[in-house]
């Protein structure tokens, strides 16, 4: 079936080619085109386009083939070219001459565009719940290892004294700036296209209003043809907010996987969370630390792939848009995978509390001397050239680790734990998901179905 079919049969070849992967990728897109059709035909219900013992049973089996989704009994059929065409053969197997109405007043155009944006904006939600999740364990292991200290580091070089507790705060809070990206994506996404049909509106009295009410969207998109336009942007623009966060993730990964090998020995997973080697018996690989990475890696050329598809495509729809679909629905299955498993990793890290008792490390205490003699009244650039004079003749004492004396903002001394949680909880409030949730429930769970 084939909703734009006007009595000619297409190529098979034709068919095979432009089709592509759509009834897979679709799938993602099921239930949220259910929910767009139940706002839709409350709309033309609202406008006298449909009867009202006809909404009523369209809502009927719109809201069966919505919990078919939901429990995973739903597929599209061989010969049917794409989820819209599924419901809509469904509705009419089910409804007759009904079931046909459902159209009226939109195109596949804006039909596929408000369930992308539907989609775009469950998986925020889930994204951002990972993502809390992988802080609130970050900011836990912040706390539990304050007092452990760890070489920093600048050019690979050992450059002064750092701790895990910033370690594993400073990832913490690099989730929050991902998140704030995530918002920007949350905010594009959550503003209705529907009623801009193939671009350029209807000539039937649409209510936009009321199914951007219906749909828990914060706007809409007033101009039809930018509405239009909105296909890939809004794409883009979630892409770039998870490839900020995919960032976050393979610099962690690449920071892990530094930090267990021998030659740091920083820190230390169980046995049974690494693998092994066929010839190696000793072998304790970071295999998911380096999956993470990689994956992560590719996540973020995701904003590339979609602005080569996009380039210098004029106003309007093009079909080139429908392989954005292809590129963008596992990459999102795929980040929540790695935030998982970064979260079940990173709570079982353990930490070397004895690092700095190398020798190696003594230098990372000079900035401390020279600090010191600054205080005693040394101007700094005298001080620094005493400290290298002594570091040089082998002649340069460090302080004791005991004597250390960071107080201010973020330092060692003054991890500001309570103030990242409360930032990131400022950043989460911009999220309605509470309220959201409540209006998508109450459309596909009417009373008098």
């Amino acid at each position: 079936m084939k909703l734009w079919n006007k009595g000619v049969e297409v190529n098979r070849e034709i068919e095979r080619f432009t089709v592509g992967r759509d009834r897979e990728m679709d799938l993602h897109l099921a239930q949220f085109d259910v929910l767009g059709t139940i706002a839709h035909i409350r709309m033309l219900e609202s406008i006298r386009l449909l009867a009202g013992d006809e909404l009523e049973a369209l809502e009927r089996e719109l809201c069966g083939i919505y919990r078919k989704i939901r429990k995973g009994d739903f597929r599209i059929e061989e010969g049917v070219e794409d989820i819209h065409s599924q419901i809509e053969l469904m509705l009419t197997r089910q409804l007759g001459d009904t079931g046909k109405k459902v159209h009226s007043g939109r195109s596949r155009n804006d039909q596929v565009l408000l369930d992308i944006k539907l989609y775009l904006r469950h998986e925020i939600e889930e994204m951002t719940g990972s993502v809390e999740r992988l802080f609130n364990c970050l900011l836990e292991q912040s706390e539990r290892y304050s007092d452990a200290l760890m070489p920093g580091y600048t050019h690979l070089q050992a450059a002064m004294p750092s701790s895990f507790g910033l370690w594993f705060g400073a990832y913490a809070e690099s989730l929050i700036d991902d998140l704030r990206l995530m918002y920007a994506a949350w905010q594009v996404a959550n503003q209705n296209p529907l009623g801009s049909a193939a671009g350029y509106g209807s000539s039937f009295p649409l209510n936009r209003y009321m199914t951007t009410r219906l749909l828990g969207f914060d706007d809409l998109n007033y101009n039809v043809v930018y509405a239009q336009m909105g296909r890939g942007k809004t794409e883009k623009i979630m892409s770039f907010a998870m490839a900020s966060l995919a960032a976050t993730l393979a610099r962690f990964s690449m920071d892990a996987c530094l930090y267990l090998c021998q030659n740091f020995g920083f820190i230390s997973l169980p046995e049974n969370l690494t693998t092994g080697s066929s010839i190696m018996p000793h072998k304790k690989n970071p295999d998911v630390f380096e999956l993470i990475r990689a994956k992560c890696n590719k996540i973020q050329a995701l904003p590339t792939d979609i602005t080569i598809v996009l380039n210098n495509l004029p106003s309007g729809y093009f079909r080139d848009m429908q392989i954005l679909k292809e590129m963008l629905f596992p990459i999102c299955n795929e980040l929540k995978d790695c935030l998982s498993m970064t979260t079940f990793m990173a709570e079982k890290i353990e930490v070397n509390r004895h690092i700095l008792d190398d020798e190696r490390y003594r230098y990372l205490f000079s900035v401390e001397t020279l600090n010191q003699l600054v205080l005693e009244g040394v101007p700094f650039r005298d001080a620094y050239k005493q400290v290298g004079e002594k570091i040089n003749s082998g002649q340069y004492i460090p302080p004791s680790v005991h004597d250390l004396k960071y107080t201010h903002e973020g330092s060692i001394g003054n991890l500001c734990t309570n103030e990242i949680r409360a930032k990131m909880q400022s950043t989460l409030n911009g999220f309605s998901f509470d309220k959201l949730k409540k209006t998508l429930d109450e459309l596909v769970h009417n009373e008098n179905i």
